[in-house]
C-alpha cells in the first residue's frame, strides 16, 4: 500500500505540523503533549468545548478547532484514545472560566480516559461536564464498546455546541444541547475496502472483491453483515430505511453530577423519527469514496426521506469524519428543532468547516 509519509512513527506529529502551518490564523498546536486549540484561547467568559479520539478520522476533531466549534481537540495515536494528561492540558489552556464540556465517543478507552481527566480538571478547579456520543444503530455492542458506537453525530453535536458556547450558553445548557443533539441522531456505515494503519502497511481487514461490510466501524470493527455488492440505490436503502425504522433504544450512561460531587448512572431514550420531522441530513465518505458518489448516495436518500414523510432542511456532504483511506460512506440522521437549526447556521470557521464569515 502506498502512502504519502515519512517515517510512521512520525505520521501524526508531521501531520499537525502541516496543520499549523496552513492555519495560523486558526489553530496553534501544543506537541507534548499532543492538542490542537483555538489561537485566540482562552476565550474569557465562553464555555470551551473540547473533544477528540485517535488519529486516522480527520478531520475530526482537529479540523474542526475554531470559531463557532471546538476551542480544543486530542489527537491520539492512530485508532487510539488520547491519554488523560492530553486533556488535562488542553482544559487548562483553553480555559475561559466558564466551564468546559468533554464531547466523548462511545468507546472504552475514550470514556475511561475522559472521565479520569474529568476529575483531575475539577481537582485542580476547572468545571467540566462530559457528554456521551452512541448513534451508530449498526449493533448493540461492539469489539471497543459497550452499547452503541459514537460516530457520526459526534460532528453535528460539536457544531451545535460550539455555536452555542460561541453564543453565551452557560455550561450545564450546553450539556443538556449536548444530550439532546445525540438523542435525536442516528447513524449507519458501510465499507467497500479496509483501511491501512500506516504502522501496519496492510490492511486492517480482508474483503472479498465483490463483498462490503454494511454497518462498519470506523476503526474497522465488524458491521451487522457481510454482503455481496449492490448497486448504489440498494445500498442507500439499506443504510436510510435502517437509521428511519429504528425503534427507541434504551440504555445507562454515566454523567458527573455537579450537586452530588459523583458520577451518576441516567437513563437514556432515543425517540423514534416520526413522520412530519425535520431532518439534517449527513453523508459522509470514510476517506476514499470520491463526493461523486456521496451525491449518488444523497439523491437517493433525499428520495427515502420524502416518501416518508421526513424533510431534509439542512445537509452535510463531505469526509469529515473517516477511517483513512477506507472506501465507503456513512449516513447520519437528526431530526433538528428550531433551536438546532439556528445554532447550525450560526457562523463557523475552523480548518475544515466554515461558513457565515
Amino acid at each position: 500500500m502506498k502512502k504519502l509519509i515519512n517515517k510512521s512513527e512520525d505520521f501524526i506529529h508531521e501531520s499537525l505540523q502541516g496543520m499549523a502551518a496552513a492555519h495560523t490564523d486558526l489553530i496553534k498546536v501544543h506537541y507534548d503533549p499532543a492538542f490542537v486549540y483555538r489561537a485566540d484561547a482562552p476565550v474569557q467568559g465562553k464555555v470551551a468545548i473540547i473533544s477528540g479520539g485517535g488519529s486516522g478520522h480527520e478531520p475530526m476533531h482537529a479540523g474542526f478547532v475554531g470559531m463557532g466549534m471546538l476551542d480544543a481537540a486530542c489527537p491520539g495515536e492512530v485508532f487510539t484514545s488520547p491519554t488523560p494528561d492530553q486533556m488535562l492540558e488542553a482544559a487548562k489552556r483553553v480555559d475561559g472560566g466558564a466551564g468546559i464540556l468533554y464531547i466523548v465517543k462511545n468507546y472504552s478507552g475514550d470514556i475511561m480516559n475522559f472521565e479520569m481527566a474529568t476529575e483531575l480538571a475539577r481537582s485542580e478547579g476547572i468545571r467540566v461536564l462530559s457528554m456521551l456520543i452512541d448513534d451508530d444503530v449498526a449493533v448493540k455492542d461492539s469489539l471497543y464498546t459497550q452499547g452503541r458506537r459514537g460516530v457520526g453525530t459526534t460532528v453535528l453535536a460539536e457544531k451545535i455546541c460550539g455555536a452555542a458556547a460561541q453564543q453565551g450558553y452557560d455550561l450545564q445548557r450546553i450539556a443538556d444541547l449536548c444530550r439532546r443533539v445525540n438523542l435525536n441522531g442516528r447513524s449507519l456505515g458501510i465499507a467497500l475496502t479496509s483501511c491501512t494503519v500506516p504502522a501496519k502497511g496492510t490492511p486492517t481487514f480482508e474483503l472479498g472483491d465483490q463483498e462490503i461490510e454494511m454497518g462498519i466501524g470506523i476503526h474497522g470493527e465488524p458491521g451487522r453483515d457481510r454482503i455481496t455488492i449492490k448497486s448504489a440505490d440498494e445500498i442507500t436503502e439499506t443504510l436510510a430505511l435502517s437509521i428511519i425504522e429504528d425503534v427507541p433504544y434504551t440504555r445507562t450512561v454515566r454523567e458527573w453530577d455537579e450537586e452530588k460531587g459523583e458520577w451518576v448512572d441516567v437513563e437514556l431514550i432515543d425517540p423514534a423519527f416520526e413522520k412530519g420531522d425535520k431532518l439534517l441530513a449527513f453523508v459522509n465518505s470514510m476517506g476514499g469514496t470520491p463526493i461523486s458518489e456521496l451525491y449518488i448516495v444523497y439523491r437517493k436518500l433525499a428520495e427515502i426521506c420524502e416518501q416518508k414523510g421526513l424533510q431534509i432542511v439542512r445537509n452535510l456532504i463531505g469526509p469529515y469524519i473517516t477511517s483513512l483511506d477506507m472506501q465507503g460512506c456513512s449516513i447520519t440522521l437528526l431530526k433538528l428543532d428550531d433551536e438546532m437549526i439556528r445554532l447550525w447556521d450560526a457562523p463557523v470557521k475552523t480548518p475544515s468547516l466554515r461558513w457565515g464569515v
